[in-house]
């Protein structure tokens, strides 16, 4: 089945109703076992949405997760050439342990938005969430239907990814490089029978920790 393109439909939608910073926003490693939770925010010239110049790229913006490495880092060098703006965002662990992953990803959405130099609305793929500052619309998906979004997916994969093999080098045993923090059956056994890093998320590994208490791994 042919992928569908992401366009600036959305944002166009929400221009009408007056000249305003839009930026798009997405996040990625909400589910992992370790690593921090890191969100992008992208504002392109809304000259671009019109002419919808970003999808006659050698490679069309797309959701990061459909995207091989080598185009997520070809289409990340061509993003940040051709953004207006854009931004990073990252909660540690530490910060997820404290607040839960839900909280903390909307922290990760108001660091990147607050490292804009300017925003006054943000399309953000994922549901609807309370207690957010900013005015912002959810997109179910929206990181395939937002030129924005997808672009904000294709910038915090690459540098979480990024951040991810570094930490490899760190701990090659959890083979961090390969599996982002993920919960692969390899990661998984690998925890249960060496033990969890300073990087990986107490809260997420209590189901793994009962599972091994007779070995009394320590999660710090």
């Amino acid at each position: 089945m042919k992928n569908i393109l992401p366009t600036f439909e959305y944002e166009l939608e929400i221009l009408r109703g007056g000249e305003i910073v839009i930026a798009g926003v997405d996040e990625v490693g909400r589910g992992a076992l370790a690593g921090p939770i890191v969100a992008a925010a992208v504002v392109f010239d809304p000259k671009e949405w019109v002419d919808n110049a970003l999808q006659l790229t050698t490679y069309p913006i797309l959701d990061s997760k459909i995207l091989a490495e080598k185009q997520r880092i070809k289409m990340d060098k061509i993003i940040r050439k051709q953004a207006m703006d854009l931004a990073i965002g990252q909660v540690d662990v530490d910060e997820i342990d404290k607040h839960g992953i839900g909280a903390a990803n909307i922290l990760a959405f108001k660091r990147a938005l607050d490292g804009l130099t300017n925003c006054d609305f943000a399309l953000i793929d994922g549901r609807r969430f309370r207690g957010f500052e900013y005015g912002y619309r959810c997109l179910i998906k929206g990181d395939s239907k937002s030129i924005s979004i997808a672009a904000a997916s294709i910038i915090a994969k690459v540098f979480r990814d990024s951040l991810m093999a570094k930490l490899h080098k760190e701990f090659e045993i959890y083979n961090f490089a390969k599996n982002f923090g993920y919960g692969t059956k390899y990661h998984i056994e690998t925890i249960k029978k060496h033990g969890p890093s300073p990087h990986h998320r107490k809260s997420f590994l209590k189901k793994i920790y009962s599972e091994t208490q007779s070995k009394k791994i320590p999660l710090s």
